[in-house]
């Protein structure tokens, strides 16, 4: 035992000479004693060397140098200290500070949001509904037939655990969800991600962003649909692009027409991008087909209603010159940058 007091006495003596420059010493001073493998703890732990009747005295002993070791680190770290609040004290504050950079929304949120915003203003209420869906609200209700070459499994993604789920194709699914459980008046704008068996190519992707309208009430014409496309191709182009329309076909609408905007990019004189014609396919439309009314118990005698759905990218394209699909999901912080301020 007595080579662990003389121990201890050293010890005691190697502290009291020790000196801390800054706080980095003051630390590492910490460490070396007082730490979790530290000195003191190493010598509390001999105690279950030292015989019953000298444990009292020991105990003591050990007490009081672990005790004069702490005072010791106390007494440190008031005199470290002081070189802290003397080193934050000297930062220069008139040295610029650091930039942050500015985010901003994804070029196709600010498209979509910016149609939304400009229904809202027709009255139109925003729905939403799944992305994965039953046939019956993607399909069946929409009037299209069992034989319908959108069923096809090259343009449609099912899922494995069940034939009747699968990815929405377009989101009038939520407008069947939307007249199943509203009655008449019904206005509602349908935003949403769509899914498309489809090869990714530059004009093509798996998945695209649709926005769906739907209007339903009594005495609603041809003519209603028309005004209200005016009035969105103008507000979100501009008042001088022109629009025509064009018969089409669509299961669920009948009349249907597809929308034409004047190219914004050679200004009706031809180019790449309207294939020379002038013109540019902007969205389908049409009056709701009787049989989708009958589907939800709408009387079609009673009401009648028009829809339209038209691509978020296109729109992106048509305002933002952007021609490649494949660059709105590459997450290239320099392609995103651009719309920095972007309206």
């Amino acid at each position: 035992m007595e080579e662990l007091l003389q121990q201890i006495e050293n010890h005691k003596q190697e502290i009291a000479a020790f000196e801390a420059g800054n706080a980095e010493a003051t630390e590492a001073f910490r460490i070396k004693y007082l730490g979790t493998k530290g000195l003191v703890k190493s010598i509390m732990g001999e105690m279950k060397n030292v015989p019953n009747e000298q444990k009292k005295h020991f105990g003591q002993l050990l007490n009081e140098f672990k005790q004069f070791t702490e005072s010791k680190y106390e007494l440190l770290k008031e005199q470290t200290s002081n070189d802290k609040e003397t080193a934050a004290n000297e930062f220069d504050w008139t040295l610029p500070g650091d930039p942050f950079p500015v985010g901003t929304r994804h070029p196709i949120t600010l498209v979509r949001n910016k149609i939304v915003n400009i229904f809202q203003r027709l009255g139109f209420a925003i729905a939403e509904g799944p992305e994965i869906e039953d046939d019956w609200h993607n399909f069946g209700s929409m009037n299209l037939p069992l034989d319908h070459p959108a069923r096809d499994m090259q343009d449609t993604f099912y899922v494995n655990q069940n034939p009747d789920w699968l990815l929405r194709t377009h989101t009038s699914s939520v407008q069947a969800r939307v007249m199943e459980k509203q009655k008449p008046p019904i206005r509602v704008i349908c935003p949403g991600r769509v899914y498309r068996n489809e090869t990714i190519s530059a004009r093509a992707h798996c998945f695209f962003h649709q926005v769906e309208g739907l209007c339903i009430d009594e005495h609603v014409s041809f003519a209603d649909l028309k005004q209200t496309l005016y009035y969105f191709v103008q507000e979100m182009f501009g008042k001088d692009v022109k629009i025509r329309f064009r018969p089409s076909y669509c299961p669920f609408t009948e009349p249907s027409a597809e929308m034409d905007i004047s190219c914004l990019i050679c200004g009706g004189s031809g180019c790449n991008v309207c294939k020379h014609t002038g013109w540019v396919e902007i969205l389908g439309s049409g009056m709701v087909h009787p049989k989708v009314l009958e589907n939800f118990n709408i009387d079609p005698n009673k009401y009648t209603g028009f829809a339209f759905g038209m691509g978020v990218e296109r729109v992106c394209q048509l305002k933002y010159r952007v021609n490649d699909l494949r660059m709105y999901s590459q997450n290239d912080v320099r392609f995103l940058r651009q719309f920095t301020g972007a309206v």
